[in-house]
């Protein structure tokens, strides 16, 4: 969507603040011995008790209400009875509806011990979105966003995932602009405009640049061997830097 007046704005900023505490308080909860489907109660109980809708419950029947994604697991895993376990890498995506306005981000943690790699591809993913960041201003070509994160991630060392990108977002969990890859894309002529919500979210990864739908239908895996990290921010988009409405209620004091 493109915000039109302020209760817009508003609206994207509040459903953004209730995502964003959901996902850092559900990745703060994260401990050996947990089940992916414990985690995600906490993340189903905060949401009701702000008055949220899981969106891709609510938009796709996703049988759960929010993505948790470990290890080989790229994006949209389904809670359940998977245990986290010491040194496991871990994707929590949560993405809700509040009062009419849509709002979608995401984090990567690792269970303690974290290797030295892991902790590399979680800040070099964290690193990937900021950049994209500073590239999302009205005018823009769309592609500067992929290209900043293409060459963070070469930078560190890592691939992207080229078959996962971020998206328009607002009135819907998935609106136009969609595509907005991880990759640097010279046939993508579109740029953004004053008013846009987006979500980027960057998807670094060890080995695979591709990934596939497991047998459950919903879970996106690549290599049994790949790791990967994702985080994701949903944002406005102006002339100067882009209001971002997922961030931690820390980062945006």
């Amino acid at each position: 969507m493109t915000v039109e007046n302020q209760q817009d704005i508003d609206g994207i900023l509040n459903a953004g603040r209730i995502v964003a505490d959901v996902r850092d308080a559900m990745l703060e909860a994260i401990e050996p011995g947990m089940t992916t489907a414990e985690l995600d109660q906490l993340g189903a109980a905060l949401l009701e008790r702000s008055g949220a809708v899981s969106a891709p419950r609510a938009t796709y029947n996703f049988p759960g209400t929010t993505c948790i994604s470990v290890n080989e697991e790229a994006a949209h895993g389904i809670p359940g009875p998977r245990v986290m376990r010491a040194g496991d890498i871990v994707n929590v995506d949560v993405s809700a509806e509040f009062e009419g306005y849509f709002a979608d981000t995401g984090g990567t943690v690792v269970v303690p011990p974290a290797s030295a790699l892991k902790v590399r591809l979680c800040h070099a993913t964290q690193v990937a979105l900021k950049r994209a960041l500073a590239e999302a201003r009205a005018g823009a070509p769309i592609n500067a966003i992929g290209r900043a994160i293409q060459r963070t991630a070469k930078s560190h060392g890592f691939k992207t995932i080229r078959n996962l990108a971020g998206h328009g977002i607002g009135r819907s969990l998935h609106e136009a602009p969609e595509d907005i890859v991880s990759y640097f894309d010279r046939r993508d002529t579109r740029r953004l405009r004053e008013g846009q919500v987006i979500a980027i979210e960057p998807f670094l990864s060890t080995r695979s640049t591709l990934v596939d739908e497991a047998d459950d239908g919903w879970t996106l895996v690549g290599h049994p061997a790949n790791l990967s990290a994702q985080f994701e921010h949903t944002l406005i988009v102006t002339r100067g830097a882009p209001i971002v409405a997922t961030l931690s209620r820390s980062a945006a004091r």
